[in-house]
């Protein structure tokens, strides 16, 4: 209960402080372009807070009951009839390109603050782990391409790359392209090599939810051997004589490389007895095991009571230790490194909105609110620059999103403004009902999706 009431928290911040950046675009710039403002909130519904300004606007700001958006509501004469005074005010009254300005300025500030925050980052440094492929399946796309385990990723697409991080955004960058994914590779002897991965045809599979390194068969970490760290009283594993420290290396005639594998092997076999093939103080043994069987959301599964070590093994932690980078950069470079991440980000992002339309890629990429705040909880956890860097990913969602030309966007008003420009006069009645009835229609199907995708991964 604890770690849901620290996620909502943590999402909450997040979403009020983004929309609050946002908002703050329309606002400032509606107010230097003379518009008459008469309401900025963050938060819809009932007012919790609220106070006015001492300028003859007497603008009212409020917290809302209901910390999901905001909005800045402006003088306009299709809402009310305005004071004469006030009537070159009126958002409808204003010049199309001011107009359109102001609609722009909300999607314009989350990126210029995901340019501070990247920047920030970069200035205190931005830890990571360099690209090395840990292990290769055997039979993968990585493998049948020439991919060896051990070897570090260099370059993706001829971009260099200095962390995982990077190198990730490089590969959906080159599935976006043309589904291959070119590699400079440094193996252990020091010799640079070119390989090509060819996922033409399976980007859709390859861009699930956290499925890119499985569906391409590598592994950017390494895994937890498949050592007995703890061993549950009375439960098969002890029964069979399964001690801490045991090595598991086959279990029926098959060889098991990590735990999660281990895992695998007992959840699929339930109730039977399986030999399992030990290493022990350096002697290889043999135990017969009774798997158990435990029912779980009404599936049946297979359980032995062994969990693993809670500690890299020695050789693998310096391996670790030896691979860790930290990004950091003086002012002037860390600026251009934030302004050249947030424009390969939106363009990644708005080119991945582009594929999911066309089916390319997989919708289950899109995600809703209790995914992000999980994503919010495990970075404000995980520290300042972990929750700054999710800060600004997520304000490049929302620039490009609200940019998007959908009624009821930024961008669906802005297209409105530009045909009222070309058109000499404002757009009929008619025009306007069927565009809000069109954007109504858009939100239910997203909603629809990302709820669905949120459902799916919370169940599964």
């Amino acid at each position: 209960m604890n770690d849901i009431l620290f996620k909502a928290l943590a999402f909450i911040v997040a979403i009020c402080l983004l929309v609050a950046v946002h908002e703050f675009g329309h606002f400032w710039v509606a107010r230097r372009l003379n518009f008459k403002v008469e309401r900025f909130s963050i938060g819809f519904g009932r007012a919790i807070f609220r106070w006015w300004g001492r300028d003859a606007d007497r603008v009212e700001y409020r917290i809302a009951a209901i910390p999901l958006g905001g909005y800045v509501k402006m003088l306009d004469e299709r809402d009310a009839e305005p004071d004469a005074p006030d009537l070159d005010r009126a958002f409808n009254r204003r010049p199309v390109l001011h107009r359109i300005a102001v609609l722009a300025a909300g999607p314009g500030i989350n990126f210029v603050f995901a340019i501070a925050a990247f920047w920030l980052l970069y200035l205190i440094g931005v830890p990571g782990l360099r690209p090395m492929v840990f292990q290769v399946e055997p039979g993968s796309l990585a493998d049948r391409a020439g991919l060896q385990a051990q070897e570090l990723i260099e370059s993706v697409g001829k971009r260099p790359v200095a962390t995982w991080e990077g190198a990730t955004f490089a590969i959906f960058d080159e599935i976006l392209s043309d589904g291959i994914i070119e590699l400079d590779v440094r193996n252990k002897d020091n010799v640079l090599r070119n390989i090509e991965i060819d996922v033409r045809g399976r980007e859709t599979e390859v861009t699930e939810p956290e499925a890119l390194f499985d569906a391409l068969g590598i592994s950017p970490r390494p895994r937890l051997p498949a050592i007995a760290g703890q061993v549950t009283e009375a439960a098969a594993a002890e029964r069979a004589g399964i001690r801490p420290g045991d090595t598991i290396v086959r279990v029926d005639g098959t060889p098991v490389d990590d735990f999660n594998q281990l895992a695998a092997l007992v959840r699929a076999r339930p109730g039977e007895t399986l030999v399992f093939g030990l290493i022990r103080d350096g002697a290889p043994i043999e135990l017969s095991v009774s798997i158990d069987r435990v029912e779980e959301q009404g599936e049946v599964l297979g359980r032995i009571g062994v969990g693993p070590i809670s500690e890299w093994p020695p050789e693998t932690l310096a391996l670790i230790q030896s691979l860790e980078a930290e990004q950091r950069f003086g002012l002037v470079d860390g600026f251009t490194r934030g302004v050249a991440r947030t424009w390969e980000m939106s363009s990644l992002t708005l080119r991945m909105i582009g594929r999911m339309l066309t089916g390319d890629i997989s919708l289950r990429s899109m995600s809703g609110p209790i995914t992000i705040a999980d994503y919010a909880g495990d970075t404000a956890e995980a520290g300042f620059g972990a929750f700054v860097n999710f800060l600004g990913v997520i304000s490049i969602s929302l620039g490009v999103f609200n940019l998007l030309p959908i009624p009821m966007l930024d961008g669906g008003q802005i297209v409105f403004q530009i045909a009222e420009g070309i058109k000499g006069s404002p757009l009929s009645e008619r025009v306007h009902m069927l565009a809000q009835q069109f954007g109504i229609l858009f939100f239910i199907l997203i909603f629809s999706v990302v709820f669905y995708n949120d459902l799916t991964r919370v169940f599964s």
